[in-house]
């Protein structure tokens, strides 16, 4: 298995790896700090995320929950085959608490570099490290330590509508594959006008400018109600439209069936913190991250609709020339 290059990404310098951290030419440059070197610091806009994974750093990893949720989400996305990953270098881009990180880890036997910008990476190795396949950075999108081109496998799930820039963020993806490497997004879609008529979109202006703790206590002692509202609307067949203006995420949609009434609660009190807290939620039309796929250098790319256990997903994916 040929190791990835290391690069200072302010400096383009080659890193080298040491037990405290990884070091340019300068110097100790980014420390190893509970298994994960740290290129930026906490202090971003993704802090909503360290704040939402250290607290349910188990909720959706499948050995914690014995939930499955993450597995079939993953094989149903991207088409993997596990043998076919054996000894290859796969870099995971937005890695929350390692949900993916750990179906990886556990089901192949690949290489995995594995980045998130907030202080998530922390829960990620509490789940899946320590482990000598697992590489773990604290790092921007924008600004990953790897030189261009050097990975077999490219995947970014639930991650690029909460950047700054969407199309800069594929860009930055599609860069880090080699040529014949195959890269795999998914992201929330425009599914037509109607999409940001919602209580998601019309909330969001206040609820990402509050404190994380604030917004959490408020959303925790509601989801008892809101939970029941949501699923008299169901019941009485006005579901998909009420519910689009309760503050709660997806519980037909999105959730697990045969959940128990603690298990329901928490990953309601999750998904909702998760609608409302992010700084950045910019969906896109499928055929527009198509577009950008083959603008920066994909071919055989494919977007659509992947149905999976608990949901529907919107996915391209494509190959590098």
């Amino acid at each position: 298995m040929k190791r990835i290059q290391l690069i200072n990404p302010f400096n383009k310098q080659e890193l080298t790896e040491a037990a405290d951290g990884l070091y340019d030419e300068s110097g100790l440059v980014f420390p190893l700090r509970n298994g994960a070197y740290r290129i930026a610091g906490d202090e971003n806009y993704a802090g909503s995320f360290g704040f939402q994974w250290n607290r349910f750093a188990g909720t959706q990893v499948d050995k914690t929950s014995k939930l499955n949720m993450s597995r079939q989400r993953f094989f149903a996305e991207t088409g993997w085959d596990k043998q076919d990953l054996a000894g290859k270098n796969v870099l995971e881009a937005g890695s929350g608490a390692g949900r993916f990180t750990q179906i990886i880890l556990d089901e192949t036997n690949a290489n995995l570099y594995s980045v998130d910008y907030s202080n998530a990476v922390e829960a990620n190795y509490r789940n899946n490290g320590p482990n000598n396949r697992l590489h773990l950075f604290q790092a921007s999108i924008y600004e990953m330590p790897f030189a261009k081109a050097q990975f077999d496998k490219v995947l970014c799930l639930g991650v690029l509508q909460h950047t700054p820039d969407f199309e800069k963020s594929v860009k930055c993806l599609v860069d880090m594959a080699k040529p014949g490497a195959e890269v795999v997004v998914d992201f929330y879609s425009i599914n037509g006008w109607w999409t940001k008529l919602s209580a998601k979109y019309l909330l969001r202006p206040f609820t990402k400018k509050m404190p994380h703790e604030k917004l959490y206590r408020k959303i925790d002692q509601n989801i008892d109600w809101l939970i029941k509202a949501s699923r008299f609307f169901t019941a009485i067949g006005i579901g998909k439209l009420a519910n689009r203006f309760l503050p709660i995420c997806d519980i037909e949609g999105t959730l697990p069936k045969n959940l128990s009434p603690s298990q329901l609660r928490e990953l309601c009190v999750l998904d909702t913190f998760d609608m409302f807290s992010p700084e950045h939620d910019h969906p896109q039309k499928i055929s527009t991250v198509v577009k950008w796929f083959e603008q920066y250098g994909m071919q055989n790319v494919w977007g659509g609709k992947i149905k999976y256990q608990n949901g529907v997903a919107s996915v391209v994916k494509g190959i590098k020339k």
